[in-house]
């Protein structure tokens, strides 16, 4: 290797690095919170309903900003676009520890949530631009570096609250932040002068998910006390209107002819949905409950928790070997199939249960996660053309926030007025049901080598 190709390749390193940096605040984020949620309950006199609109919000700002900044980015330039979101998570990272009440905190996490989803798809956007070699490499290693982050997040959270307070979670981001902002602002290159104007984008389009997206949480939260059959009439209608009104339109906030064109495609949202439902669901439950219930503190909850992620990323080597060698359909089998194993496992969790036993059930979940997280990204990009990279991902990160947004109303129902063992046990039925789901959506998938395909 010459001197300028070893220099070519420092610098990609650290453009995946700048980028990896900005991505990883978004999941981070999403999932850190979750051991903070009984210390806030105490500190703000909330109840779990009420707390968990702080993810519901979060999460719901997620999947509007996600297309959103992804459109922008397009339109008036990565390179603004990343910055713009960096001093947004900034600004929000700074004022959300002296948040003088509930309402102040739903606020801040808001614009943090704004400013993480601009990081993702214009980041991408970057990598792809500047990155022509190995580059479905490139973009896996961040898709996998976002998920796994996520799975790393109550642990860290459980350590900053042990040491500190749940202020601590929205400061520890400004290491990743500096140093995002200072290998961006050195390496991305300049933004080419651009065309791109507001009006160019589908405002209509972005209002009608909006309303779409915060009507179905509005059903789903109220199925803690009743079911609200007009919510639910006036979910389905948005739904229709929304289809039809983006099928018509030349340049769709969300790209249905895409996802009516390519069923498979469809259905590995779809399974993506679910598998978010489940994953999100348990490291938002199993935290509360382990202080609830087993009167752990925070420090011993991330602990048992790091199960999750550690486990995933041990696995997640040999995942990648067994998915070169035969494609991602037979490591998605066996990981549906964990899902459902791991979720039934949760049923031998009783009150005053060991730590150690928690620990192994949750081993289970977190190789689950392993293979479901490279399986589905594989299969993503074993099935869409290079064209078709960007709004594939696109869609597929909104999926994920859908999963995790219908998670934090499935809690909100199962554990709203109160956290139980029992109640964890319908946690855990619930979620093997997801996971059978799962399991007949992967059946259905053709088979064939993905590695191969991206390349």
């Amino acid at each position: 290797m010459t001197v300028k190709e070893t220099a070519m390749k420092r610098k990609e390193i650290l453009l995946i690095t700048a980028v990896a940096l900005g991505t990883l605040l978004n999941p981070l984020n999403t999932t850190m919170i979750s051991v903070a949620l009984a210390r806030l309950q105490e500190d703000f006199q909330l109840t779990f309903a009420d707390v968990s609109w702080l993810i519901s919000t979060y999460y719901l700002a997620s999947a509007i900003g996600q297309p959103l900044m992804g459109k922008w980015s397009d339109l008036f330039g990565r390179k603004k676009v990343f910055m713009l979101g960096l001093l947004l998570v900034t600004l929000s990272s700074s004022l959300a520890p002296l948040s003088p009440s509930f309402g102040w905190l739903i606020g801040f996490r808001i614009i943090q949530a704004l400013g993480s989803s601009a990081l993702f798809p214009s980041g991408m956007g970057m990598i792809r631009s500047q990155i022509t070699s190995n580059q479905a490499k490139a973009l896996g290693i961040l898709s996998i570096f976002s998920s796994t982050s996520a799975a790393f997040g109550p642990s860290l959270g459980g350590f900053l609250l042990h040491y500190g307070d749940w202020p601590l979670i929205f400061l520890c981001n400004f290491p990743f932040i500096i140093g995002s902002f200072v290998l961006a602002w050195k390496l991305f290159p300049r933004d080419p002068k651009t065309t791109g104007r507001a009006a160019d984008m589908d405002w209509w389009g972005v209002a009608l998910f909006s309303a779409t997206i915060f009507m179905w949480l509005l059903f789903f939260l109220s199925l803690a006390d009743r079911v609200s059959i007009w919510e639910l009439l006036v979910g389905v209608g948005l739904s229709v209107l929304l289809y039809r009104y983006e099928r018509r339109h030349s340049k769709p906030f969300i790209n249905v002819t895409f996802l009516r064109n390519n069923m498979t495609v469809t259905r590995i949202y779809a399974q993506f949905i679910l598998t978010n439902i489940a994953f999100y669901s348990i490291m938002f439950g199993i935290p509360s409950y382990l202080q609830r219930v087993q009167k752990m503190d925070p420090q011993q909850t991330g602990l048992v928790m790091l199960s999750i992620a550690g486990v995933s990323v041990l696995v997640t080597p040999l995942v990648a070997r067994w998915i070169d060698r035969s494609g991602s359909k037979p490591p998605l089998i066996a990981g549906t199939a964990l899902v459902v194993g791991g979720s039934l496992l949760l049923l031998v969790i009783q009150d005053q249960a060991s730590a150690v036993t928690i620990f192994l059930v949750l081993c289970v979940l977190g190789i689950a996660n392993g293979f479901n997280n490279l399986g589905m990204q594989t299969a993503l990009y074993h099935f869409v053309t290079k064209e078709e990279t960007g709004i594939a991902s696109g869609l597929f990160m909104t999926s994920r926030f859908i999963g995790t947004i219908l998670s934090s109303s499935l809690l909100a129902a199962l554990f709203g007025k109160n956290i139980t063992t029992p109640h964890l046990h319908s946690m855990a039925w619930t979620c093997a049901v997801l996971g059978l789901l799962m399991l007949a959506l992967t059946a259905r998938m053709p088979s064939g080598n993905v590695h191969k395909a991206v390349e």
